[in-house]
């Protein structure tokens, strides 16, 4: 028999189950990354955006299912050549930019 002064041992709570969407079951408080695929990129393309706020690139697939695949891609913020990438997924592929637009002759 325990004494009373002694302090009781922490009750190990049931894990808590929440429904993130029809398909996944997620573990309240832990945290889940979606898979993703690293590319370095190759070419600076130009600025695209109605202010010029994204940068388009070409980047190389490094790994997964289109590995050594060349992609044109659309990128917010500062980036460099031989900067790599993490990309969700690699099946979608941005516009070319046009050559009309302002200033051009």
């Amino acid at each position: 028999m325990a004494e009373k002064n002694e302090p009781q041992k922490a009750q190990a709570k049931p894990h808590q189950w929440t429904r993130k969407n029809k398909r996944h079951l997620k573990r309240k408080g832990s945290i889940s990354f979606s898979e993703a695929v690293p590319a370095r990129i190759e070419e600076i393309v130009g600025r695209t955006g109605t202010r010029g706020e994204a940068i388009q690139v070409r980047c190389k697939i490094l790994e997964g299912r289109d590995a050594n695949k060349v992609i044109r891609r659309n990128v917010k913020g500062p980036v460099q050549m031989g900067d790599i990438l993490m990309l969700r997924e690699t099946e979608f592929e941005a516009r070319p930019l046009s050559k009309v637009g302002k200033g051009s002759v």
